[in-house]
């Protein structure tokens, strides 16, 4: 594994299989000269292309964490997976299985900078976001954020999983940081109850970090990508629900 540059980096999270916008995003990384990446986790799961995503991440060789759907993808009976996590764990072969399994839950990739899927504690559990018991998508109390952050020594902590950009800032300079998601910009949940979380936007979206004398500097990036593979793939899959969803960021069906 590469050194990890924590002066500026990428993050990249919730990729669900849609290897297109994965080349798409890398290509823009690179193109930017950046060579430190950090990935979030929810490699896979998705009716796309979970191989082919896997052999890109694996080359690639970024420090990455478990994320839920992987957890579900590597520790699951398949009898009991819902049907984008089965379209995955048929697909991958015991390799790539163990290097999902071998990943850990979350990852201290400095003294300064911690890392998760969801929360420190729990990879279910939006971070930034609350859901009302109406199913809308609000900003979390702040109370409730911070008290995520509990023990752990970081200025910069890292969460993915609700495919949401979005920065918050803590008092003592400390910044909570959401990628947004690399390949699935809508989805629908029923945990805490039923919702649908929605970008409104198709492109490929992550964010690219620098540490300054003034604190972390962070950006989005929304990478436009043409997603007819991944929606052909999808669809041959029998998740034909996906298409609207990688086309337009939003959640229509």
């Amino acid at each position: 594994m590469k050194p990890f540059d924590q002066t500026r980096f990428a993050v990249i999270a919730d990729i669900h299989s849609n290897a297109d916008a994965l080349v798409a995003v890398l290509e823009d990384i690179d193109t930017q000269g950046i060579t430190s990446v950090v990935n979030l986790g929810d490699h896979v799961s998705g009716p796309m292309a979970p191989r082919e995503t896997a052999d890109i991440l694996m080359e690639r060789g970024f420090p990455s964490i478990k994320g839920n759907h992987d957890r579900l993808v590597t520790e699951s009976d398949p009898s009991a997976m819902g049907s984008i996590d089965l379209v995955a764990f048929n697909e991958l072969t015991p390799t790539h299985l163990k290097w999902l399994k071998d990943m850990p839950t979350t990852a201290q990739l400095s003294p300064d900078i911690f890392a998760c899927h969801g929360t420190p504690n729990d990879d279910l559990t939006y971070w930034l976001e609350a859901v009302s018991p109406e199913g809308e998508i609000t900003l979390r109390p702040r109370a409730e954020i911070e008290a995520e952050t509990d023990g752990i020594a970081a200025s910069l902590f890292l969460c993915g999983h609700t495919h949401l950009p979005r920065r918050v800032d803590l008092p003592g300079g400390r910044v909570i940081l959401n990628p947004g998601s690399v390949g699935c910009p809508g989805y629908m949940d029923d945990i805490p109850v039923d919702h649908i979380v929605q970008s409104g936007t198709p492109a490929a979206c992550y964010a690219v970090v620098e540490q300054t004398e003034r604190g972390w500097l962070t950006g989005f990036r929304h990478i436009p990508y043409d997603p007819t593979r991944m929606i052909e793939s999808a669809t041959q899959a029998s998740h034909p629900q996906w298409a609207d969803r990688i086309a337009s960021g939003w959640v229509t069906t």
